[in-house]
């Protein structure tokens, strides 16, 4: 065996998906720091910038020094840092705070598919400066007063098991609403997530549908403000229906600028990335919800996510933004010459 044995499919698709997240996340950065009006907000962000870069460097090295060709990605093309604000002041970090928790889900499956030291260790580095930063976020929100605890709720004093599958009902159109049961807390926790991220989610896209330039860009991102809408009302009012309270924040909407930022084929990437996170964040919270009435709930949500992603894609290809992963040989197209 080699001392450095090459890097396998896996470990090159994987690298190839995190310089796509870490270029976008380094443009994104840049408009925020310029923006930011909050020096401690100015700091976690420009720190983060100079993290994020140093990695961005390092799967440039593993790239050459494979002889991969080095993914174009997101460059200084997709990032105009002379416009108006597009959001007010606490989205930025509310927003660095979301990719971070996207990021960490992204590095723990990566480590999973890679077997070469170096990338492993690559991997569990960037998961750590990940959950610093996601941290790091948090308090600053919860600090200035722009990000809601869920709800508190009584301990409990003795440990119950279920008692018939009664404890499963919420869609028997024969039981009455008032014989429902109440959301455990782990229940609690996936639909207030769910509020949580697509309330950010639904200012990002504002912003977004605000500025395109492409009018079927513009129309897309229209139609995602009225999916986040629907997503966050049908969750909302699960938890009104047992007096939870609903989670709100107190900043970070869009302005009223329409002047872009970012490239559209940014925006469009950060939304199909948003939308995978979704998807992933639901079929999870589908799994652990024991009410049958919240998994079905959460099974459509993530199939009009899904056709909302697809519809994105088709137009990313269409407008030539969409760059290919690395592909598998095409073992009878070889075969054929």
């Amino acid at each position: 065996m080699p001392e450095r044995p090459a890097i396998t499919s896996s470990e090159l698709g994987v690298l190839w998906l995190t310089y796509q997240e870490k270029t976008m996340i380094l443009r994104m950065l840049e408009y925020f720091i310029e923006k930011a009006d909050d020096e401690k907000a100015k700091k976690i962000m420009t720190d983060l910038y100079t993290e994020i870069d140093i990695y961005v460097g390092k799967i440039t090295n593993i790239f050459k020094s494979e002889g991969a060709v080095i993914p174009i990605g997101f460059t200084s093309e997709d990032v105009n840092k002379d416009v108006p604000k597009l959001y007010d002041n606490g989205f930025d970090i509310m927003f660095v705070r979301l990719l971070k928790e996207i990021s960490m889900g992204l590095h723990t499956l990566n480590i999973n598919m890679t077997y070469r030291e170096d990338i492993v260790m690559l991997f569990k580095e960037l998961t750590a400066i990940t959950q610093a930063y996601y941290n790091a976020c948090t308090q600053y929100l919860i600090e200035k007063g722009m990000i809601a605890r869920s709800p508190y709720v009584s301990m409990p004093k003795s440990t119950e098991f279920v008692k018939n599958t009664d404890y499963l009902a919420g869609m028997n159109p024969f039981t009455k609403i008032g014989n429902k049961r109440t959301l455990n807390t782990i229940e609690v926790a996936y639909v207030y997530h769910g509020i949580e991220v697509n309330f950010i989610g639904l200012q990002m896209i504002t912003g977004f549908a605000q500025c395109a330039n492409n009018s079927e860009v513009k129309k897309f991102f229209a139609e995602g403000v009225e999916l986040s809408k629907s997503i966050i009302k049908e969750m909302s009012e699960t938890f009104i229906e047992d007096g939870i309270q609903v989670p709100a924040s107190s900043g970070g909407n869009a302005t009223r600028s329409t002047v872009a930022p970012f490239s559209d084929k940014l925006m469009m990437y950060c939304t199909s990335m948003l939308c995978s996170f979704s998807m992933g964040g639901n079929a999870v919270g589908t799994a652990f919800s024991l009410r049958n009435d919240l998994a079905a709930k959460m099974t459509v949500f993530t199939k009009d996510i899904f056709e909302y992603a697809h519809k994105g894609a088709k137009i990313m290809i269409k407008n030539g933004w969409m760059e290919e992963p690395p592909q598998m040989e095409e073992r009878k197209a070889i075969i054929k010459e």
